[in-house]
């Protein structure tokens, strides 16, 4: 079986790791425990996230044993890397019901039963911590010095930073100490932005432990413009379907940059590279097939098959190629809802395409708004029931983002 060090870097997954050779050499000659940490900022995992699950879905398959760690006390403080101000303080109870909707999520596509996998939660021991003997024996492991030097830090001094935010690598650190004990756990994963934290628990256990542990971290989810992916004028493509529909995802990656098609299909697909390959050759119209490969693998391995078939038959119809406009994003509206929302700034605004009434006046202004099949002719005109055909108006946003209003 071929070595999963080598898969993810084949794939295109790696960006940094320590000790790389003994790294590549244990992943290959015996199954390890490694974790990822998720913090729960949100009610919902994101495609920012899914690049991670993936990465725990290719360790997994090569016997290699995931834990979750659920950051319900880290999130309690928040990460300040990346940041330029401090992050919103939330209650424990908004981030337990977080917690419990990343495990809800995660049990889909990680294997959690017979020791094969395992959840843990940091709150269960960051919350109970005693202050003063934590730093005793954690906190004098670390230089402020040297912490200053780590980018997470460094970025935010003009801006400053709290001590509150700066305990955070301290915790991350205790984290990867407590899974050692308590799992074996001998590698952590993350996200390249995360790598000083990572540095913090690597060195911690190494140093207490006198055990040789392992951190590597993986390629942000940026497209060729360097833009980090997953997020639209709209929001955020979350995993969640009552979030982001598994048809907007579908449209979502169906619209991708050219240049991103093949990076994207090694990342966030199960698709071999040799099929994968098959792809890297087309050019101009032709690349639009692998697009809607790329758009219906990432549709089925989050969501389900019949949820990308779906997906699927709506873009046909929308763009002329027969299919069901079935599963185009749909709002019901009864006559007094229209009524109260009769312009269509109200619309667009109701069905999301827009959060503003300033946003909404530029994009109509700019011809971007399309009722039916003739273009919004000014950001006040009126939407009258008699527009419905057979109780349906279809809206589109520029050229590609389509949702359907039925009348009630």
């Amino acid at each position: 079986m071929q070595n999963v060090y080598d898969i993810l870097v084949e794939r295109g997954y790696v960006d940094q790791s320590t000790d790389e050779k003994e790294l590549r050499e244990i992943l290959g000659k015996e199954p390890i425990t490694f974790y990822i940490g998720f913090d729960c900022t949100a009610d919902s995992l994101t495609l920012g996230h899914y690049l991670q699950i993936m990465v725990m879905q290719h360790m997994q398959r090569a016997g290699h044993i995931p834990i979750a760690l659920i950051g319900g006390g880290t999130t309690m403080i928040g990460d300040p890397s990346g940041k330029n101000d401090m992050r919103k303080i939330m209650t424990e109870e908004t981030i337990d019901y977080n917690a419990e909707q990343f495990k809800r999520q995660l049990r889909h596509f990680l294997d959690f039963d017979n020791g094969k996998g395992h959840f843990t939660n940091n709150k269960d021991w960051l919350l109970n911590l005693n202050f003063v003997d934590f730093m005793r024996e954690i906190g004098v492991h670390f230089t402020v010095n040297r912490m200053l030097t780590f980018d997470c830090y460094k970025n935010r001094m003009d801006q400053g930073l709290t001590f509150f935010e700066f305990s955070y690598m301290l915790m991350q650190s205790y984290d990867f100490l407590k899974l050692y004990r308590d799992f074996n756990c001998r590698l952590e994963l993350g996200g390249s932005d995360q790598w000083s934290n990572m540095i913090g628990g690597y060195e911690l256990v190494r140093k207490l432990e006198q055990d040789k542990v392992y951190a590597m971290t993986f390629k942000l989810l940026t497209t060729a413009e360097g833009k980090k992916m997953g997020k639209t004028e709209s929001g955020t493509i979350w995993l969640d379907p009552e979030k982001t529909s598994p048809y907007e995802l579908f449209q979502y990656m169906r619209n991708v940059d050219d240049r991103d098609v093949i990076k994207f299909m090694k990342l966030l697909t199960h698709l071999s590279l040799e099929e994968i390959d098959q792809y890297a050759s087309l050019e101009g119209a032709d690349l639009n097939k692998a697009k809607e490969v790329l758009a219906y693998e990432i549709v089925k391995d989050i969501h389900s098959k019949e949820e990308a078939d779906k997906a699927k038959e709506a873009a046909k119809a929308l763009f002329g190629q027969g299919g069901s406009l079935d599963n185009v994003p749909t709002t019901e509206i009864d006559e007094k809802t229209l009524a109260e929302n009769k312009t269509v700034i109200d619309l667009i605004k109701l069905v999301g395409f827009v959060k503003t009434n300033s946003e909404g006046r530029r994009l109509v202004d700019q011809g971007g708004i399309t009722i039916g099949e003739e273009k919004a002719k000014a950001f006040d005109q009126e939407i009258t029931k008699d527009l419905f055909k057979d109780g349906q108006l279809l809206l589109r946003k520029g050229k590609k983002v389509y949702h359907k209003l039925v009348l009630k």
